[in-house]
C-alpha cells in the first residue's frame, strides 16, 4: 500500500539545516533472498525516523537499473526520503540526462554523485566515456542544472586511492563543493582522529559544505581487511588490537564492535559532526543495536528502536 508522503520530499541540504542528521546506507541485491532480506531491514529501520536513506550504484553502473528501482520503490511505497548514488562510469550525457529526469519524475530530489570505479578491476584504469563527464565535479554541475536537486558527494578521511596525496585530494574535494555539492558523506574510518583530520584541512581550504561520517560496525574479523579493500585505507593498528585480543570470541568480536562503533559515534556527535550515516550492508541488527546506545545515551536519535529479529 502506499503511504502518504509530503507533497514535497525534503531535500538533505534543508535536513541537514534543520538538525542532527541519522542515515543509513542500502545496496541494490543481486539474488531473490538478497532482495527479501533488503525489504525487511528498510521496514526494520523505517520505525527509526532516519532523515535519509541512499543506495548504492555498482562499479561500472552494474547495478544501474536495481538502483533506480529500489530508489524509486522507496520513495513511493514507504515514508523515507531515498538519495539515489550516481556515477559517471560507462555513461553517456544522454543517458546520463535520461536518469535525473526518471528520479525527478517519481519525486526524488536527492542524489549523491560520485565518478566510480571502472568495472572489474576498482583500481584499474579509469577511462571516461567519449560522451561521458570526466570528474564528479562535472557530474554535479549537470545534476544541479537539471532541477531543484540536492547533489551530496564522497569525501575520503585518508584521501582517495587515485589522489597522489592529501593536498591533491584536497584540492578535488574542494572543486566538487564549488561546483554545487550541498554536503559530503565520507568513506569509512574507525578513528574518529582521521574524520577529524579531513574536515580540518578540507575547512583551511576555504570549503564549509558539512561532512556526514560514514559509519559501519565490526562485527566479525573478517569485516576488518574487508573495510581495509573497501576504504582503501589502513585499518588503524590500536584499534585492530583490540578486535585481536578477543579474536577467539566471535560473540565478544561482535559486541566490542557494537561498542566501538557507539563510542566512536559519540566521540563524533561531541565534536558537532552534523550527524551520522549507517552502513548497513543490508542488515539491520547492528545498526539498531548502535543507534539503539546512542539513543540511550542523549544523543539526539528519533526513533523507537523495534525488536531484534534479523
Amino acid at each position: 500500500m502506499r503511504r502518504l508522503r509530503p507533497d514535497r520530499p525534503p531535500t538533505v541540504r534543508e535536513l541537514l539545516a534543520s538538525g542532527r542528521s541519522f542515515s543509513f546506507e542500502f545496496f541494490p541485491p543481486k539474488t531473490d533472498q538478497g532482495a527479501r532480506n533488503l525489504w525487511r531491514t528498510v521496514r526494520e529501520l523505517e520505525p527509526l525516523h532516519p532523515a535519509f536513506v541512499s543506495v548504492t550504484y555498482g562499479a561500472g553502473g552494474g547495478t544501474r537499473d536495481k538502483t533506480v528501482d529500489i530508489v524509486e520503490r522507496i520513495a513511493t511505497d514507504t515514508t523515507l526520503t531515498p538519495v539515489a548514488h550516481f556515477t559517471a562510469v560507462d555513461h553517456s550525457q544522454a543517458e546520463l540526462r535520461q536518469l535525473i529526469g526518471r528520479f525527478a519524475s517519481v519525486g526524488v530530489r536527492n542524489i549523491l554523485a560520485v565518478r566510480g570505479d571502472p568495472p572489474g578491476d576498482p583500481m584499474g584504469e579509469w577511462v571516461k566515456h567519449p560522451d561521458g563527464v570526466e570528474y564528479a565535479a562535472d557530474l554535479v554541475r549537470m545534476i544541479r542544472s537539471y532541477g531543484d536537486f540536492s547533489v551530496g558527494v564522497a569525501a575520503f578521511p585518508y584521501k582517495h586511492p587515485r589522489s597522489p596525496d592529501v593536498e591533491s585530494d584536497t584540492r578535488h574535494f574542494v572543486a566538487k563543493c564549488r561546483a554545487g555539492a550541498d554536503y559530503a558523506i565520507s568513506q569509512m574510518f574507525f578513528r574518529a582522529e582521521d574524520f577529524f583530520r579531513l574536515r580540518d584541512r578540507v575547512d583551511a581550504a576555504g570549503c564549509d559544505i558539512p561532512i556526514i561520517p560514514g559509519i559501519m560496525p565490526v562485527t566479525q574479523l573478517s569485516t576488518i581487511d574487508r573495510s581495509e579493500q573497501l576504504s582503501g585505507a589502513p585499518f588503524p593498528a590500536e584499534v585492530r588490537a583490540r578486535f585481536e585480543a578477543v579474536g577467539d570470541d566471535p560473540e565478544a568480536v561482535r559486541r566490542l564492535g557494537i561498542e566501538h562503533a557507539a563510542e566512536l559515534c559519540g566521540e563524533l556527535l561531541d565534536q558537532g559532526v552534523p550527524g551520522i550515516h549507517f552502513i548497513t550492508f543490508n542488515k539491520s541488527t547492528a545498526t539498531r543495536e548502535v543507534y539503539g546506545l546512542l539513543d540511550g545515551a542523549g544523543y539526539g536519535a528519533k526513533g523507537s528502536v523495534p525488536p531484534m529479529t534479523a
